[in-house]
């Protein structure tokens, strides 16, 4: 396999010209009139199948849905830079670069090839005799072998390269990949060209001090002006390039930094997105504090305190350089070095431990902010904001007090710092008057050695300051360590099995669960089966264990013991997105998010067209209002829906939860919330869509319970009653 990096990176996304056309066209087309789109979508699913033929060659199963699942996709197409993404999601790494075609070998197999016309295949083979061999669905046979002078009349140069980090994982099952120092490495050329950018600045550093010594000890004696403006031409051109590589320098921490915080930034919120929510045992306040704390990393590793740690080890070089210019004056500052070492050393133990005790103080000050945020009507309405409040300025206050002593340690290594550094100047004059009484320095030396001096303690200067911020970075980088060792959703399952199409059949099997934290389990030994297309309705007491079963059913959660099967698989086995896509579920909370009323629907689904969202708005009943509003799907909802009535957002809620169209259907008290019309509506709507889906409603009302032809009866967490709807009724 050839190296990741052996591509010519592309200068503009592949199909851009495409895109460009199909905007100008969009532009000039009228509004009434639909763009077509057909060919935009077939390259978009040749695309999608290229990349699953791929997968499936380095033996990883994902159907098309699981993979645009995988991918970060912010726009209407799935294009190249979401084909990275879901690779990089998958544990490989990959590269969207031009090569040209006498370039190609088998080095670089299997890879994905863009062929003229947009579309894609997987490059398998290339032998040596220039024959290569493309596995394309949409040619009958599949593998197709061509000649270099075929292959060169369809190849468009475009090429997505593709390297297992899997394999190279198993290869070493004794090296852990972690998060954070995996995304450092990835910059370690970039940080050893920073090491060797501080190494030349430093030693150009020295020209302006040897320049003032010859200066005063020959040029000025001799009243040679000829060798001083050589010597000032000579000094300002090392400063001239001191400078630009100073900002060299910069920029490479900045490249370094930004490209290591880009990827670490996605690794956690991929962590939260697949976090087993049986591990969540953090308040939603104060997993947002952990997140934000990953901040204090950031500003380490692209800050100027890098460039003070990198700076350290020149000290002994300008030490070494003031034994050669002043001799014994060379103890001075060597004495001074072990000082300021010490006084930072000393206050470490202080400044961690008020760093971590800081760093929980401001989760309980974020988790307090976040709960009133999200309760704000309630804590008015109840006149709890005393309550909130005395939250809230406890917190704050315990948070600033730890501030102040923190700051108060740090200021006085820092002050310490400097204090050493202005009695090593002092004592250094002192001490070089006698040297020079002596002849045994010259005074330029003495001048020379007094720079040099403030340049040697400089970094020790910092020190203090970069040791606090070391503190923080590292009481930042344990506690996000600590939500990135937590559990994932499918950890268990390496290669989950691709289930693109489920028929709807559920069983649970002595199924046991209980809730993290809780003393009594919510299910105990539950058992049932439902056929597929059957209609089914839970009733039971408040707490019996109803909605748990639809959380378990969505994968949301996993039994304690036993097991759930869709269609004879056990749900841990399928693929999250492959289940999500076939598992329509609305909780009994519901949840809106900022954007329209589309995209509240879609959520990032934009595949769909508008014929499709519009059709699911009208049996959920959203257009039912959505029509009076002369924004319509474009009206811009505020944080969580409000504005809107308990009914519209379930309404919203459950056009959301049968967008996929899928074969299984769970609903949570879905229209507890809706008048008596536009329930019965929706309802009407419901039972001709899912004629032949899989229905299982958690309800208390009969209207509801009419839609099913059998019900199950959940108490305690044990099934008490298990018989149709007419006979339930007759025995009260």
């Amino acid at each position: 396999m050839k190296p990741i990096g052996s591509i010519k990176p592309i200068k503009k996304p592949f199909g851009a010209e495409k895109k460009s056309a199909q905007k100008t066209k969009k532009e000039n087309a009228p509004k009434d009139e639909a763009l077509d789109t057909s060919d935009n979508a077939s390259q978009e699913m040749s695309l999608l199948a290229s990349l699953q033929i791929l997968l499936r060659i380095n033996s990883v199963e994902r159907s098309i849905s699981s993979i645009r699942d995988m991918a970060d996709l912010t726009e209407g197409e799935f294009g190249y830079s979401d084909a990275v993404s879901a690779l990089e999601n998958l544990e490989f790494s990959a590269n969207v670069g031009q090569l040209r075609l006498r370039k190609l070998t088998q080095g670089h197999c299997p890879a994905i090839v863009e062929l003229k016309g947009g579309k894609t295949a997987v490059l398998t083979k290339v032998d040596p005799k220039k024959e290569y061999v493309l596995y394309d669905e949409s040619v009958d046979g599949k593998f197709t072998t061509y000649s270099e002078k075929d292959f060169g009349k369809i190849y468009n140069g475009g090429l997505l390269l593709v390297r297992n980090r899997r394999q190279q994982r198993d290869s070493d099952k004794t090296k852990k990949i972690n998060w954070f120092w995996s995304s450092l490495t990835q910059s370690k050329w970039t940080y050893a060209q920073v090491i060797l950018a501080a190494a030349v600045s430093n030693f150009l550093g020295l020209s302006s001090s040897l320049f003032i010594m010859v200066v005063y000890d020959r040029v000025v004696p001799n009243q040679a002006i000829e060798s001083l403006i050589a010597l000032t031409i000579g000094v300002l051109i090392a400063l001239g390039f001191d400078f630009m590589i100073k900002m060299l320098r910069a920029n490479f921490i900045d490249r370094a930094g930004k490209r290591a915080d880009s990827r670490m930034s996605r690794l956690i919120f991929n962590q939260l997105m697949t976090m087993n929510l049986a591990t969540k045992n953090d308040k939603s306040g104060a997993l947002a504090s952990t997140v934000r704390e990953f901040e204090s990393l950031r500003d380490f590793f692209t800050s100027a305190t890098l460039v003070a740690v990198v700076d350290l080890p020149f000290i002994f070089l300008f030490i070494y350089i003031i034994s050669l210019i002043g001799g014994p004056l060379a103890m001075i500052p060597l004495a001074c070095v072990p000082i300021v070492m010490f006084t930072g050393i000393l206050v470490q133990p202080f400044l961690a431990k008020l760093s971590v005790e800081g760093m929980k103080s401001g989760m309980s000050k974020q988790g307090v902010l976040v709960e009133t945020l999200n309760g704000l009507e309630t804590i008015k309405a109840t006149g709890s904001a005393g309550l909130m409040r005395k939250r809230f300025e406890e917190a704050s206050n315990s948070q600033s007090d730890l501030g102040f002593k923190s700051r108060m340690i740090s200021q006085f290594a820092i002050n310490s710092a400097a204090s050493v550094q202005q009695f090593a100047q002092i004592a250094i004059i002192f001490y070089g008057v006698f040297l020079i009484q002596d002849g045994i320095v010259t005074m330029g030396a003495l001048i020379a050695v007094v720079i040099l001096c403030g340049r040697t303690l400089a970094p020790l200067g910092q020190l203090a300051n970069a040791l606090t911020r070391v503190n923080s970075a590292r009481t930042a980088y344990k506690s996000i360590n600590d939500l990135m060792s937590k559990r994932k959703d499918g950890a268990n399952i390496e290669n989950p099995l691709s289930r693109p199409e489920l028929k709807g059949e559920v069983e649970f099997k002595n199924v046991s669960f209980t809730y993290p934290g809780a003393t009594e389990p919510t299910l105990r030994d539950l058992s049932f089966k439902i056929q597929p297309g059957e209609k089914v309705a839970i009733l039971g007491k408040m707490g019996s264990g109803k909605s748990t079963i639809a959380r378990l059913l969505s994968g949301l959660y996993e039994p304690d013991v036993g097991s759930i099967l869709i269609d004879g698989v056990d749900i841990r086995q399928i693929d999250s997105a492959d289940l999500r896509r076939n598992v329509g579920f609305m909780l009994q909370d519901t949840w809106l998010f900022s954007g329209s009323i589309k995209e509240n629907i879609q959520m990032g689904f934009v595949q769909y067209a508008d014929e499709h969202i519009l059709e699911v708005a009208r049996i959920a009943g959203v257009d039912e209002f959505v029509r009076q509003n002369p924004l319509g799907y474009d009206f811009q909802l505020k944080e969580r829906g409000e504005g809107l009535s308990g009914g519209q957002k379930q309404s919203i809620n459950l056009a959301r939860s049968i967008l996929h169209q899928p074969s299984l259907l769970i609903l949570d008290e879905p229209t507890s919330s809706m008048d008596t019309a536009t329930e019965k509506m929706v309802l009407d709507n419901l039972s001709s869509w899912m004629e032949e889906k899989t229905l299982i409603a958690i309800t208390h009302r009969n209207t509801l319970v009419k839609l099913a032809s059998r019900v199950l009866v959940i108490d305690r967490g044990l099934l008490v009653a298990d018989d149709t709807p007419e006979k339930l009724m007759a025995s009260g």
